[in-house]
């Protein structure tokens, strides 16, 4: 069983930050052999693919792309036999990832996000001192759409 923080016995807590569903063998791949054991939370945030839908509060859309990646994402690592649960999360990551660490104590953060030419508007916004910030690792993957 994989080790937390303090080195006990208890699996390791990652939170999981995406704009799309991610299966079990990419976060395999992406964060290696802690995945086995480990409690995972996925977030996704509720990104608009435009500035001007963003800025005019038309979340309707990314609320409903945020919910069918993080159910996904949920159901394929669950379906593999990793402990998993998901929710939505705000538009801007950084703050849907302050959100969800004010109830998870995650060990390790993983950020999947698109490529730089192909993000949601804000995608990225506050994302770059995420581990300062936190004081928690963080690995950062690119994913498709």
């Amino acid at each position: 069983c994989p080790r937390g923080r303090g080195g006990s016995d208890v699996s390791v807590k990652l939170l999981v930050l995406s704009p799309e569903p991610v299966d079990a063998d990419l976060l395999r791949e992406t964060v290696g052999p802690e995945v086995e054991g480990a409690e995972v939370l996925v977030i996704s945030p509720a990104t608009n693919r435009s500035t001007l839908a963003f800025w005019v509060s038309d979340s309707d859309e990314a609320i409903a792309e945020a919910e069918r990646a993080e159910s996904e994402t949920v159901a394929s690592l669950e379906q593999a036999g990793v402990e998993a649960r998901g929710d939505t999360g705000e538009s801007e990551p950084a703050l849907a990832l302050q959100d969800a660490l004010a109830t998870f104590k995650a060990d390790r953060i993983v950020i999947f996000e698109h490529p730089a030419d192909d993000r949601d508007a804000r995608e990225d916004a506050g994302l770059d001192d995420v581990e300062a910030r936190f004081g928690i690792p963080v690995t950062r993957a690119v994913i498709g759409r």
